[in-house]
């Protein structure tokens, strides 16, 4: 049970909050919600001569007044649900249950009339857009793990192409140290824009012949690779007759 003293001390911190949020929606002059058209709080007439990227910014910035506006109303609702608990003698107790909230709780958020056990606030939505259901990677669903692993640009290569200007790790984090601080991020020596090397300097024709080798500097450092392996290619050696086909043309 609270005492007086308590119950005062909440009701002032209530109703400083309030004063505040109601001070910010003033100055903020509720997001221009009062306005009659979003338009307007841009000072613009109509879409007709705006380009479509600063349509989608205006959009994003309207969006994310909606949310804090919303945000806001929540937060006095709560104040006024709590101020009128206080005078109906019910404040303290969860509206679920009925127990006792314990004062550590009040004291850090005066506003709430649940136990942290039947708070609605402890659900956590997990609903994403519709469209993701629908679209494939990059932008769909993906994630940095093997078994959503693709070849596409996905989480995995946004993370590295970030990592490339520095991250809080240093050379001697690392079991292998590297000589330069791009080097250092996981798997820095994956090839970006391509899967195997011979890409890079190896093209044939649409249908898979005439195939033909650019010399270029990506060239000459494969083969400079395979010479200290020790190898033919990437995977392995060759068959013992080179000139050989591994898959004979149909007759």
């Amino acid at each position: 049970m609270l005492s007086t003293e308590k119950l005062a001390d909440l009701r002032l911190q209530l109703l400083a909050e309030k004063a505040e949020l109601q001070e910010n929606l003033e100055q903020n002059d509720h997001f221009d919600y009062e306005r009659g058209f979003w338009h307007e709080s841009m000072g613009e007439l109509s879409s007709y001569d705006n380009h479509p990227a600063d349509e989608g910014s205006s959009l994003f910035e309207r969006e994310k007044d909606n949310a804090l506006l919303e945000h806001y109303k929540i937060q006095l609702s709560n104040i006024d649900k709590a101020l009128e608990a206080m005078e109906n003698g019910t404040y303290g107790k969860c509206e679920v249950c009925g127990k006792e909230i314990p004062f550590e709780r009040l004291e850090a958020l005066p506003n709430t009339t649940y136990c942290i056990e039947h708070t609605p606030d402890k659900v956590t939505s997990h609903n994403r857009p519709i469209e993701e259901g629908v679209l494939m990677p990059p932008w769909g669903k993906f994630a940095m793990d093997e078994k959503d692993e693709d070849v596409a640009f996905d989480a995995e290569d946004s993370w590295q192409t970030v990592a490339q200007w520095g991250t809080s790790e240093t050379p001697s984090d690392l079991a292998f140290p590297q000589d330069d601080f791009q080097d250092i991020y996981i798997e820095a020596d994956e090839n970006i824009g391509y899967v195997e090397d011979y890409e890079n300097f190896v093209g044939n024709d649409m249908y898979g012949n005439n195939i033909k080798v650019y010399p270029n500097p990506q060239h000459e450092r494969y083969e400079d690779e395979l010479d200290e392996e020790g190898i033919m290619t990437s995977f392995g050696d060759l068959p013992a007759f080179e000139h050989d086909p591994y898959v004979d043309d149909d007759k």
